[in-house]
């Protein structure tokens, strides 16, 4: 889309072909990558543990501090930026959906980890102590699998990744394993996933229940079930996140704005952003500083 904040492919930040993944030291990468300290996106997902330093890092709209063996996860498409505090390290990993559609058959398979669905309050976890050495071991063997050129070399590094995608993925609690349940889960991931398909469009529960062969009222019973917000605050949100993504754009206006998200009245976009927000798109545009 024109004129959105920066969104950088894997290809501008590594070496590294569509089906491969880059693995980093922190430090040296953010000195090559200087310029990602300001709002960005990505195409690609994003994995980061933090080792030593201070500051703090935002991903869309909510900020962290910075603290040792803190570990987050983004997917493509969230705005992302950091504000350090001297020196910072730790390790990085980016990656393509290709590479694990590719290396398991299985297209799923990444969005089996609830950290990379794009939900922020599931995406930035402090490491405990227990398995801080274990997953920095794991780090450590994937740099010096990297620097292999064989092929093996490239499945260890993908191998070692699933490890640390398991051993953080077991501190969330468990999900029912009954099949009323699975079904549950998957019918809402579903949702979500047509929600970030189409929220520019579709903004109504009774649209997404059609898509789903559901009713209204269970899309609704659905999702106060499993996240305590009703169908309609889901597809909101979503909205609402994006209006945000694209007024920290300076190059953007208001109307443009809302144009873009579909909203056919300017007044109505202000309004129910303030609703939402707390704020008009105008005074978040100028409280906002990357």
């Amino acid at each position: 889309m024109e004129n959105e904040i920066p969104v950088y492919d894997i290809s501008s930040v590594s070496e590294f072909r569509k089906d491969r993944i880059q693995v980093s030291r922190f430090s040296p990468y953010f000195e090559a990558h200087n310029h990602l300290r300001h709002a960005h996106r990505h195409n690609f997902y994003h994995v980061l543990l933090f080792t030593q330093g201070r500051g703090t890092h935002s991903i869309d709209f909510e900020t962290f501090a910075i603290r040792p063996y803190q570990i987050y996860f983004m997917a493509p498409g969230q705005v992302h930026s950091w504000d350090l505090d001297g020196f910072v390290d730790g390790y990085i990993i980016n990656f393509s959906a290709e590479v694990f559609q590719s290396f398991l058959l299985k297209p799923d398979f990444i969005d089996s980890f609830r950290f990379f669905r794009g939900n922020v309050s599931d995406s930035v976890i402090d490491i405990p102590v227990s398995l801080q050495s274990k997953i920095e071991s794991f780090f450590e063997d994937m740099l010096l699998e990297s620097a292999c050129d064989d092929h093996f070399g490239l499945t260890m590094v993908k191998v070692l990744a699933i490890n640390v995608f398991v051993l953080v993925a077991r501190l969330f609690p468990s999900l029912p394993k009954d099949d009323t349940s699975s079904y549950n889960y998957t019918l809402l991931k579903n949702f979500q996933k047509l929600i970030s398909i189409n929220y520019r469009t579709l903004k109504f529960p009774k649209e997404y229940a059609e898509l789903l062969y559901i009713t209204p009222n269970h899309l609704n019973a659905l999702c106060n079930d499993l996240l305590g917000l009703s169908a309609g605050e889901v597809i909101r949100n979503r909205i609402f996140l994006e209006a945000r993504r694209l007024l920290i754009n300076p190059d953007l206006s208001v109307s443009e704005i809302a144009h873009l998200l579909n909203f056919n009245d300017n007044s109505y976009f202000t309004k129910a952003f303030k609703k939402h927000v707390g704020q008009t798109p105008e005074e978040f545009k100028k409280a906002y500083k990357p």
